[in-house]
């Protein structure tokens, strides 16, 4: 009789398997809870203890690893050496073999999970058994998820178990094992490396040691990813697309749509985009941003959504047809009402009333997201693909403190501006450089962005307007090149300029805003955004 080595911890379609294997005259050898299922389904089951005539030990971290069920997997079928020390030591051949791994990845996304049972929940035997079936592809079948059974029993009942489609069957299934594999292991590794502290040999641990800043930007990077869904089409409709998530989906890898057509590749780019924004804020002030071809255009704090979204609005009234549109608060009844005078793509907030959903409902296009607001990581990464290579980053988590920004013209900074300059710094961080934002009133009146130069980027922002400009704060991702920027703002009445400083010519631009009574702030980080 054949031979099936069974040992899996999800029993989904297992006992259709069985039953299919016992029509093919399949001997059944088991372990632990998987031969207590096989038994209670009513087969007959060979355990693996009887088979090695040692016991399941240490808790179960030890059943499988053995020479009578390695030796009987491994072993060449048409190499006669291997077939008599097969022999010789009372081995018996194994045809297939069917494990999936301990669910490693579904225990530690749960809620407070506890470190020790992650710990045992790291597979020893499994990926063993696994690497090693598909290492002797061409004698044993390795089945490692059971979506793979139905493919298997279509096979051998179409083709047969010596056909060639067969072979080609134990190919793929060995291939997609060493992937899976792998993947697990990446999970594990990138779970311990967030979870343990280590110190290297010979360096004693001390207090000293925790205040050193450890670079994210390791030698290795390792990541695993999951097509999540398929999406219509990418940038253009001739190009195939979908998204992937890591293997602990964070941010909007659980985004929930609510309501609305599929949502597209270009309205994630943008959903992200605006996201980013509103996330700049903690949920005690209202913002709300509105993003055409992932840039803003219009960005808004006020004390509600619905005034925030208002006020973001009035920035561009033309270029938010069609636009995306993120909160950091819940969408309410009056904030619904207002969305719904405008024609947008995506809505994106931490929640929805069911009165706002009702309403912005009405339109069956628009898609509703819900998103739970995120906290910012100080070793997050920010990976860019380019041609045959990737571009990693920690993400731009600069947070501005007021008190260590430079007011460096002779007119200083009125208390009531702060408001607008934090707001100006924190949204030109979002905006394709050259980019210049200006801010009055705790909104965006004018956005100059993915300039050339930064004279353009200026007079974009502020030329532009349809909000009267004087009195107003702008701020610019770096530093002012020359004076002429200057002229423009002062030629706008602009009151206040805030940027990061460090040109040759920082005491040229200086004289010129203090020629024209304009403050102007120094914070001493630059803001690009390619």
């Amino acid at each position: 009789m054949k031979k099936a080595l069974i040992s899996v911890s999800d029993k989904t379609n297992l006992e259709f398997l069985l039953k299919v294997l016992e029509e093919l005259d399949y001997q059944f050898i088991s372990t632990g809870g998987t031969a207590k299922y096989i038994k209670e389904s009513g087969f007959t089951v060979k355990e693996v203890s009887e088979l090695t005539h040692f016991p399941e030990m240490l808790g179960g971290r030890v059943k499988t690893l053995h020479p009578k069920v390695l030796g009987g997997i491994l072993a060449r079928r048409d190499n006669e050496t291997d077939i008599q020390e097969l022999e010789a030591n009372e081995i018996e051949q194994i045809d297939l073999v069917v494990v999936n791994l301990y669910p490693f990845e579904k225990v530690i996304n749960q809620n407070n999970v506890i470190f020790a049972e992650a710990i045992e929940n790291i597979d020893i035997g499994g990926p063993t058994l696994l690497r090693s079936a598909a290492k002797n592809f061409q004698a044993i079948t390795v089945l490692s998820d059971p979506m793979q059974y139905q493919r298997f029993v279509d096979t051998v009942r179409i083709h047969g178990a010596d056909s060639d489609e067969m072979l080609a069957l134990k190919e793929s299934l060995a291939i997609e094992v060493f992937k899976h594999v792998s993947n697990y292991d990446n999970l594990i590794a990138n779970f311990l490396k967030d979870k343990l502290t280590t110190t290297p040999i010979g360096k004693s641990y001390s207090m000293e040691d925790e205040e050193e800043k450890e670079s994210p930007l390791k030698d290795e990077l390792s990541l695993t990813l999951k097509k999540q869904k398929t999406l219509r089409y990418g940038e253009n409709p001739h190009q195939e697309a979908g998204l992937y998530v890591t293997d602990s989906p964070t941010g909007l890898a659980n985004l929930e749509q609510l309501h609305g057509k599929e949502i597209s590749f270009n309205n994630l780019l943008d959903v992200d985009a605006a996201w980013n924004i509103v996330n700049e804020y903690e949920a005690s002030i209202p913002c709300v941003s509105i993003i055409k071809h992932n840039n803003p255009c219009g960005v808004a704090i006020a004390p509600s959504g619905a005034q925030a979204f208002i006020d973001a609005l009035s920035c561009d009234t033309v270029s938010a047809f069609g636009g995306i549109v993120a909160s950091n608060v819940e969408v309410d009844l009056a904030f619904a009402n207002e969305l719904s005078q405008i024609f947008l793509e995506c809505i994106i907030a931490p929640d929805f009333s069911k009165e706002a959903i009702e309403i912005l409902s009405k339109k069956k296009n628009i898609r509703l997201l819900k998103c739970k607001l995120k906290t910012p990581k100080e070793a997050e990464l920010d990976i860019k693909a380019i041609d045959g290579a990737f571009l990693v980053q920690e993400k731009n988590n600069f947070l501005l403190d007021k008190e260590k920004m430079k007011i460096v013209t002779k007119k200083e900074v009125e208390e009531s501006e702060w408001v607008d300059i934090i707001l100006a710094w924190k949204v030109v961080k979002h905006v394709k450089s050259n980019a210049i934002v200006a801010v009055k009133d705790g909104k965006t009146i004018g956005i100059g962005c993915g300039q050339m130069n930064r004279v353009k980027a200026v007079e974009d922002a502020l030329a532009e307007s349809d909000i009267e400009t004087r009195g107003c704060v702008l701020a610019s991702d770096a530093f002012f090149p020359f004076p002429d920027n200057i002229n423009i703002a002062a030629q706008n009445h602009v009151a206040t300029i805030i940027q990061p400083g460090g040109s040759v010519k920082d005491q040229e631009v200086i004289a010129a805003c203090d020629d024209a009574n304009i403050a102007m702030v120094f914070t001493g980080n630059r803001h690009f955004k390619h």
